[in-house]
């Protein structure tokens, strides 16, 4: 069984995931990222998708044109678990690695 998150121990989780929210009414977090175009969102589904896998862990997700909405909860326990967290600073870490790369690529 997968353990659910403290109230107090998510709290001090997300100060280190800003620009995760927590959603109102539901033991979930969120996370919007806004790409250049679909291929580029499409690219970073992919790459989320390969890591969910391997944890065996996945998102409820939404892509529109180069928008990715990402939501994130554990059914198993009804709630926010150590596994939405590793893959949120998952997510985040590959958010910035393809954010510094496309900026490299423009200078």
């Amino acid at each position: 069984m997968v353990a659910k998150i403290s109230a107090d121990a998510l709290a001090s989780m997300l100060t280190e995931l800003p620009a995760w929210k927590k959603l109102q009414g539901s033991d979930a977090i969120k996370r919007v990222i806004k790409f250049d175009d679909f291929n580029q969102a499409w690219g970073f589904m992919t790459r989320i998708a390969l890591e969910a896998e391997r944890i065996n862990h996945h998102p409820e997700w939404l892509n529109v044109y180069g928008k990715v909405e990402v939501t994130l909860t554990t059914h198993e326990c009804d709630g926010l678990s150590e596994r939405d967290i590793l893959l949120a600073r998952f997510i985040d870490s590959t958010v910035h690695e393809m954010t510094t790369n496309r900026e490299k690529e423009h200078a």
